[in-house]
């Protein structure tokens, strides 16, 4: 239950700002829909089969239903609850998603209410990188002296998605994942390097009108996200020192299996250093990374001192690459 503005005024206290501080996440949480769209209930549908997608995409399900403030608010109370943070504790809210509630007002400020939070509240729209980009702004807010951020990304693509169109409805799903990022004094946590860019000669590649649905180019949206992945996470490692062995963990966008199977040839990675939830989730957008971290996290692949590394790639275009050492 929202807590009451003015309970929450009482407990909400700007914090000072200044100082070089690291970065760590300290908490994650995760939400999916409860209703599962398989890829035998597209065949209804469409001219496909479960073998079919799964061939040339890796899903074999994906979750619809849902809003996106409410997908939003479940994640990010179960990451402040992972980190032992109270709400009142939040500087920043930081909301990437390419599908919210209303075109106007955004999105986060509706999440802000429920959790009880009075501090600074946006939505973040650069697509299926929209998280990765919430987490390089994340770190130059905490540079700047604030404590702790929220940074969530959620989407509920079922409402800009034709489940009839076997070129986009095979892909797209619902879902959210949220972390508490914190300022680290330590030295422990950090992001060691970060990328971002954006080529607006290809928003006809992937786009959706107000009132429509999704439109894709997937052969030129396969060619340019191998591409950028490849560049993107090349410079992020060059400013950080490091190499392809170096790397302890990747999660990429979760878009389609063969475009991640492909960037990895190039770079040098290999998929046992991948963190997937694809085959259940399907693509997320901006949610996608956060779902495989929160999944990645479950089964113990990430440790304190760990590079982890999260590359996002979506409609703009936009990219991101950003190489967190983990603090645990």
């Amino acid at each position: 239950m929202a807590t009451e503005p003015a309970q929450a005024a009482e407990a909400y206290h700007p914090r000072p700002m200044g100082g070089p501080w690291g970065l760590k996440i300290s908490g994650i949480g995760a939400a999916l829909p409860e209703k599962v769209l398989t890829n035998a209930d597209l065949t209804a549908w469409m001219d496909t089969s479960d073998e079919w997608i799964r061939e040339r995409t890796g899903i074999g399900e994906r979750r619809i239903g849902g809003s996106t403030s409410g997908l939003s608010t479940e994640a990010a109370q179960l990451a402040l609850a992972d980190a032992g943070v109270e709400a009142s504790e939040i500087d920043q809210v930081i909301l990437a998603t390419t599908s919210p509630d209303h075109i106007c007002p955004g999105t986060a400020p509706a999440v802000a209410r429920e959790l009880g939070i009075l501090a600074g509240a946006f939505d973040l729209q650069a697509a299926c990188s929209g998280w990765v980009y919430g987490l390089i702004v994340a770190n130059g807010l905490l540079l700047q002296g604030m404590d702790k951020i929220l940074v969530i990304g959620a989407e509920t693509l079922d409402r800009i998605t034709d489940y009839h169109d076997r070129g986009t409805g095979i892909l797209f799903g619902n879902g959210a994942g949220a972390a508490v990022v914190e300022r680290d004094t330590t030295g422990a946590g950090q992001l060691l390097s970060w990328d971002m860019g954006s080529n607006g000669n290809y928003v006809h590649i992937l786009y959706a009108d107000h009132g429509d649905v999704l439109q894709m180019d997937g052969k030129e949206v396969f060619r340019q996200a191998v591409t950028v992945m490849q560049r993107s996470a090349t410079a992020a490692m060059d400013r950080a020192g490091l190499t392809a062995d170096d790397i302890d963990l990747i999660i990429p966008h979760q878009a389609n299996i063969r475009i991640v199977e492909a960037a990895w040839k190039r770079l040098g990675f290999d998929m046992d250093r991948t963190a997937m939830v694809l085959e259940r989730t399907g693509n997320t957008s901006a949610a996608s990374i956060p779902l495989a971290l929160d999944h990645a996290l479950s089964e113990n692949r990430v440790e304190p001192g760990s590079t982890v590394m999260f590359l996002g790639f979506g409609a703009g275009m936009t990219w991101a690459c950003a190489i967190v050492r983990w603090a645990g």
